[in-house]
């Protein structure tokens, strides 16, 4: 009897606490909604996994300089290396070409990051510090990556909740931003057509992302890890000559880190970090960021019209945050109801692609001022 009370002793039946139980029901609903509704799956799914696995007692999984998913997060996000290389194979996947086609559209990019600036404002009024401020304000460019890079560096004890926050307000984005795209829109700006764009030469493809590091670096050294590799994996894909490399970072790479970065993500949420009242208010500040950098989007390309003779159709202000190409097609899908034939797919990527820029840059000056 007294051999099964100690066998019994050294499982983790026995260290189970109602936090961890209460993180198991977290981790199944970030499961169910990447499995059943599709919600950014590809990253809720090992997130929610690597949060049940972190609140399974005695595996020692996240021990420091012992655990696997520790070695995971250490080697991998704590070095700087997991989100840089996501922005490889995100540069690698982007097309600059409506960007380039019509360049005002960049403002609608910097004007959607309008959010995360008001959002560090509020949080820090509401008793964060500077660093947590800036940390949950990032959310508002809707971009995973760069958020768990700043996290990393402000503030890692917030990691998880501020990861799945962005991810899961990425995933909403064709619940959140609709209604506040016809809020702050007439029936008439919905209806404007855009010109169409010049063409876009592919001498014009390549000098973009060498001149966009060089320029984005330059202005603020601190964005660089995000910002090289980035232009870098867009260069493979504008060259033409590195079909292998383009494809590898398309494909094979960013699969494979994308689990790497999953994973260790979710197993920074054990139940002492994360059931605490911030935990709260960062998913509601990061909700907030999100509809803040929706509605300066679009209130910028409003303010646009009023100095320029070819109107822009101010929705695709929205497509300003940096969730590509979600926010893109949300604004379309908007505006072929107000107008079946206004077709803004092409001309929304502009400022969906200069959002993402825009949040690294974003992130480069928090880094800068609070790192």
């Amino acid at each position: 009897m007294q051999t099964l009370i100690a066998l019994f002793k050294t499982s983790g039946v026995f260290y189970l606490t109602p936090g961890m139980l209460i993180m198991w029901v977290i981790a199944l609903v970030l499961i169910y909604l990447a499995i059943a509704k599709d919600y950014e799956p590809l990253l809720l799914l090992p997130i929610g996994f690597g949060i049940l696995l972190v609140n399974l007692p005695l595996t020692g999984l996240m021990t420091p300089g012992e655990g696997l998913i520790w070695r995971f997060y250490h080697y991998g996000i704590q070095w700087e290396v997991i989100p840089p290389l996501i922005f490889l194979g995100l540069g690698a996947l982007t097309d600059f070409g409506p960007l380039l086609a019509n360049p005002r559209l960049i403002f609608l990019g910097a004007g959607a990051q309008g959010g995360v600036y008001l959002t560090f404002f509020v949080a820090y009024a509401m008793g964060f510090d500077l660093k947590e401020a800036a940390t949950i304000g990032i959310i508002g460019g809707a971009d995973g990556p760069t958020t768990i890079f700043l996290a990393t560096k402000l503030a890692p004890h917030m990691l998880g909740s501020c990861a799945v926050a962005a991810y899961s307000y990425m995933a909403l984005v064709p619940i959140i931003q609709p209604p506040i795209m016809k809020l702050l829109t007439t029936p008439s700006e919905r209806v404007i057509h855009m010109q169409k764009g010049r063409k876009v030469k592919p001498l014009e493809k390549i000098v973009f992302p060498i001149m966009g590091a060089i320029v984005i670096i330059l202005l603020v050294p601190a964005s660089a890890p995000l910002v090289a590799m980035f232009m870098l994996g867009n260069l493979f894909r504008e060259a033409k000559v590195v079909e292998r490399l383009t494809h590898a970072s398309q494909n094979e790479l960013l699969n494979i880190i994308t689990i790497f970065l999953g994973l260790p993500v979710g197993a920074t949420m054990n139940a002492e970090n994360f059931l605490q009242p911030k935990v709260i208010f960062i998913f509601f500040l990061g909700l907030l960021a999100f509809m803040f950098s929706t509605a300066t989007g679009i209130m910028l390309a409003k303010l646009m019209n009023l100095f320029s003779r070819n109107k822009i159709n101010p929705l695709l202000g929205a497509a300003g945050v940096s969730a590509v190409p979600m926010a893109a097609r949300v604004v379309h899908k908007v505006a072929a109801e107000a107008d079946k034939k206004n077709y803004l797919l092409m001309y929304a990527m502009g400022p969906n692609v200069a959002g993402v820029i825009g949040t690294v840059v974003a992130a480069g000056i928090f880094l800068t001022l609070l790192g």
